[in-house]
């Protein structure tokens, strides 16, 4: 489905396009975007917002070094202070609109527990009932180096899964994928529809901002789409530099669509967008074949167990050449899985000790990526 038109739709707006470099608030433009988002909602379309930009604010007014991205705790304090500010001026443009700000932020765990992302997802749901604009971000002040997501495009994709939506527009200071970097190399061009994210495909991105502000990138965007579309969602990455973005995405054909390869719901769309695993599972070619075709994992496809990980658990199952094939919740402890791989069936019993189960990771409880 087209991200422009579609029912529900979350836009993720960056810090290199909310915020300029003396570190203030492009305010026109941004009243640009919400006017996009008025007349959108007018005609029936709900919106969720993910908005950067707290940091990049704080920074400047606590006269910190690098944006306020010199340490952790120059970031914490800069979001702190920042995240006021910026939900202040998300209330009062939304408010010119006739529209009512709802702000939401969330850490990695709040979507990562299965619980707290069923909260979060009714949370946004009455929210858009009531509408609301849902305008989201990571809660910086309470992030760590090592829980969170790091950036916001795949907080994006995570919460356009939350909230039950068809599309997701990532808002760039590029128009799109392009084969080489536009910058640095004349004859790039745009990919306008991306089908399969392939390496070759995932092979174009790097991890280069232009702003310095933000903390993504085409890769960090590449990601995104992958979350999206491992949940049936659409994805587009379009030029948020010009006047009225959405409008003109909707009406130039510019950007790039990442198509969604399959339709997952309900848990299997939450294991999907999974960031954290407790471990990772290796399997061989024929396994790797037979996931494809809707098969369950037994552990005679099995090749190696790494991490952990407890019955329950989220594991990433990968390919006999490290390539992720999916997520999935493991049948067994860590140490019972290692005991078992590559055993037949017939085999599990006498190796365990009890009656096994019939599967390392069951089909119901598995998706591919």
């Amino acid at each position: 489905m087209d991200p422009a038109v579609c029912p529900r739709l979350v836009v993720k707006i960056g810090s290199a396009l909310l915020v300029d470099h003396a570190g203030t608030v492009r305010t026109d433009w941004l009243a640009g975007v919400v006017t996009d988002i008025a007349e959108r909602r007018s005609q029936g379309q709900q919106i969720v917002i993910v908005s950067s930009g707290a940091i990049a604010l704080g920074a400047r007014r606590l006269g910190l070094e690098r944006g306020g991205r010199a340490s952790l705790e120059d970031a914490q304090a800069a979001a702190a202070v920042g995240q006021v500010a910026l939900a202040g001026v998300w209330e009062a443009l939304l408010a010119a609109q006739g529209l009512i700000a709802a702000q939401v932020l969330l850490t990695l765990g709040d979507l990562e527990d299965r619980r707290r992302y069923l909260n979060v997802a009714a949370t946004i749901a009455r929210l858009l009932d009531l509408g609301a604009v849902p305008v989201l971000n990571e809660n910086d002040t309470v992030a760590t180096a090592e829980i969170r997501f790091g950036d916001n495009d795949r907080l994006a994709a995570r919460a356009g899964q939350a909230a039950g939506a068809m599309g997701v527009i990532l808002l760039s200071d590029v128009d799109g994928l392009f084969t080489a970097n536009p910058a640095s190399d004349a004859s790039a061009t745009r990919i306008p529809v991306v089908k399969a994210l392939t390496p070759d495909v995932m092979a174009m991105a790097t991890g280069e901002t232009k702003s310095g502000m933000g903390s993504g990138g085409m890769a960090a965007k590449l990601l995104a789409a992958r979350m999206a579309g491992a949940a049936g969602i659409a994805l587009a990455i379009c030029d948020g530099r010009v006047d009225r973005p959405l409008t003109h995405f909707a009406a130039s054909g510019g950007g790039t669509l990442f198509l969604p390869p399959r339709s997952a719901k309900g848990r299997k769309a939450w294991l999907a967008g999974r960031i954290t695993v407790a471990g990772t599972i290796t399997v061989d070619a024929g396994a790797a074949s037979a996931l494809r075709r809707g098969a369950s994992l037994l552990a005679a496809g099995v090749r190696a167990v790494d991490g952990p990980f407890q019955r329950g658990d989220v594991v990433a199952i990968v390919g006999p050449d490290g390539e992720l094939l999916g997520r999935g919740l493991a049948g067994y402890d860590a140490d019972d899985a290692a005991t078992i791989m590559g055993l037949r069936n017939d085999a599990h019993a006498a190796a365990l000790g009890y009656a096994p189960r019939a599967a390392m990771v069951h089909a119901d409880h598995l998706v591919l990526i």
